[in-house]
């Protein structure tokens, strides 16, 4: 009996660090002490707000503490979106676990940010930085739009920028279209010629999101 009721006590504590399946608001569904960030809109077009969510657990064997009591958090981030009610509650649609990269290490961070378009369209932002070993920054931008009953890949960019020569390149694809675009730069020096280039890319059916993790 004691065996069990150790056990029943370590399952509860494993649920209430979850994600919450419903709620009125992100305070509703988020930990306490979890880092997040969130955006709202209509995502799949019926005049309820949606929210969408990126939380980062804080558990402890995952983080490690500077001497001057900055935290590093390796937790993995979880991404999960939710449907608006015609109750006023958000409803959990889908929880995806592994889509958002962890920080790798000391040296390296990686921000997500989120935003939903007037038109319904997400847009999952990924920054990373190298404090340590390199002089690049990194920002990628993800679109996705929910349609047959699913978020499907519409659009990606990436966007490389060296921090001591000031060399941009930015490349953007487009899975309407079926086009990508190069633009090279230097934010440094306006005297570099900016050059720009078009190519085709092969059709092939969308992404889901989830279905790969974001790089």
């Amino acid at each position: 009996m004691i065996i069990c009721m150790c056990l029943l006590c370590l399952c509860v504590g494993v649920r209430a660090q979850e994600l919450q399946k419903q709620g009125r608001g992100v305070e509703d569904l988020v930990p306490k002490g979890w880092e997040h960030t969130e955006a709202t809109g209509d995502l799949n077009k019926d005049g309820i707000v949606d929210l969408v969510v990126v939380a980062t657990p804080d558990f402890k064997e995952n983080t490690k503490t500077r001497d001057d009591g900055f935290v590093y958090n390796f937790n993995q981030p979880l991404l999960a979106v939710y449907f608006g009610t015609a109750e006023g509650k958000l409803q959990l649609w889908r929880q995806h676990d592994q889509v958002i990269p962890a920080r790798p290490d000391e040296y390296v961070s990686i921000d997500a940010s989120l935003t939903i378009t007037e038109k319904g369209v997400l847009r999952i932002s990924l920054e990373t930085f190298a404090s340590m070993g390199g002089w690049g920054t990194e920002h990628r931008n993800f679109s996705y739009r929910y349609q047959d009953g699913d978020f499907y890949l519409i659009g990606k960019e990436n966007q490389s920028m060296s921090r001591n020569t000031g060399e941009m390149e930015t490349t953007s694809e487009n899975y309407l279209t079926w086009r990508r675009q190069k633009v090279k730069e230097n934010v440094f020096d306006d005297n570099v010629p900016k050059t720009e280039k078009w190519t085709k890319l092969p059709k092939k059916p969308l992404e889901k999101l989830g279905e790969q993790r974001l790089y």
